[in-house]
């Protein structure tokens, strides 16, 4: 029995679409099996179940204008390139007072813009502050909500995600008591801390006893468990939950841990903090950090991090010691094949390590470093 039809939140995807409720149990290694009607039509695919000691039997089912899109975007565009976004946050105006100070005229409803996402087609024609009322003619009532069915509604994000990425749509939208209409580009705007890892390996980014690695929910997952919703730190799920990346590439770059090194004593308690800038630069991404530290020519490399902690080590004793927790711990590179590939560059540099050798007391173990990574 189908209890109910709306916008929910897919967890596998971490996107909100349209779904439907049903009293059926799905349990753990149930999902993804076909969802028939009385007259063997198939009508979706159940996919997920609500955990919940307060509920039973209920389970969730994607419909087939979902599985349609999916079909039709990969047979369009030889790949899924996902549902298309507005890459704004909202509010909803559902307060009088709140619609009076924003100048709408007595039966005007709409929701209120609070931020765009940096990355999305639509920076350009939206501002915080806008109210938006039309979706393509439809309009948008002041709880978020746009009608469905017969005395149905469901949230207007339904009208956005019926669409492709690289479409337009036409939305009408009020600002300064002005009622305008802006034709935007419905894309797929950058996330903080993205859902998949989309089949690549992690990256990582070693300098001496230091990790460094981007934050992502399977990472979070890995190091915190099943509970990392709330076990994560409270920094990170902030990004998670309510940031958005302030330019295209931002990623939220963590040290996920500190192996020992002499060169990285007393910073070992240190785990899963983000670095925020490296000799005073921001740090937007984790091939940017990989960019600084390996062209830095400075004594000392600064991290500093979020709570306002700083790590800071020396530039030579880095190099060696890079080398050095290569050869103790197995690792085969520094950093991984993906930014290999992007900086096309060797670290710890072979030059610097035959010229550390001479001068250091673990000579041996560096100058076998040196010879892999030549």
């Amino acid at each position: 029995v189908v209890s109910r039809i709306e916008v929910t939140e897919y967890s596998h995807g971490s996107i909100d679409l349209l779904g439907f409720q049903v009293d059926a149990a799905i349990n753990s290694g149930n999902s993804g099996g076909p969802v028939f009607n009385r007259k063997g039509q198939c009508v979706g695919i159940a996919f997920q179940g609500l955990a919940s000691s307060e509920a039973e039997n209920v389970g969730y089912v994607i419909p087939t204008p979902i599985v349609h899109h999916f079909l039709q975007d990969y047979m369009t565009n030889g790949r899924f390139t996902g549902f298309p976004s507005l890459g704004i946050q909202w509010q909803r105006m559902e307060s009088e007072a709140l619609r009076t100070a924003y100048k709408m005229a007595p039966g005007e409803k709409g929701v209120l813009i609070r931020r765009i996402n940096a990355t999305s087609a639509a920076r350009g024609f939206l501002q915080a502050g806008d109210v938006l009322m039309l979706f393509d003619g439809q309009n948008i009532a002041s709880d978020g909500t746009v009608p469905f069915r017969t005395g149905e509604r469901v949230s207007f994000s339904y009208l956005i995600t019926s669409k492709f990425v690289g479409e337009s749509a036409r939305l009408g939208i009020l600002r300064d008591g002005q009622c305008l209409t802006v034709d935007v580009t419905l894309s797929r705007p950058g996330v903080l801390i993205p859902a998949h890892l989309s089949n690549r390996d992690p990256s990582y980014f070693l300098v001496s006893g230091l990790v460094f690695t981007v934050a992502c929910e399977p990472y979070l997952e890995s190091e915190y468990g099943a509970d990392w919703m709330s076990e994560a730190p409270v920094k990170l799920l902030d990004r998670l939950y309510t940031g958005m990346p302030s330019a295209a590439g931002e990623q939220v770059v963590v040290l996920g841990q500190v192996l020992a090194d002499e060169a990285t004593l007393g910073y070992e308690d240190i785990c899963n903090v983000q670095v925020v800038l490296f000799n005073g630069t921001p740090v937007l991404n984790l091939q940017h950090l990989a960019q600084l530290v390996t062209s830095c020519q400075e004594d000392h490399l600064r991290f500093d991090l979020e709570y306002h902690e700083t790590v800071i080590i020396n530039r030579q004793q880095a190099v060696t010691g890079t080398a050095e927790v290569l050869q103790a711990h197995n690792i085969p590179a520094a950093m991984s094949a993906d930014l290999q590939q992007a900086l096309q560059l060797t670290w710890p540099p072979a030059a610097q390590l035959a010229d550390t050798a001479a001068e250091t007391p673990q000579a041996e173990a560096v100058n076998a470093a040196a010879a892999v990574a030549e």
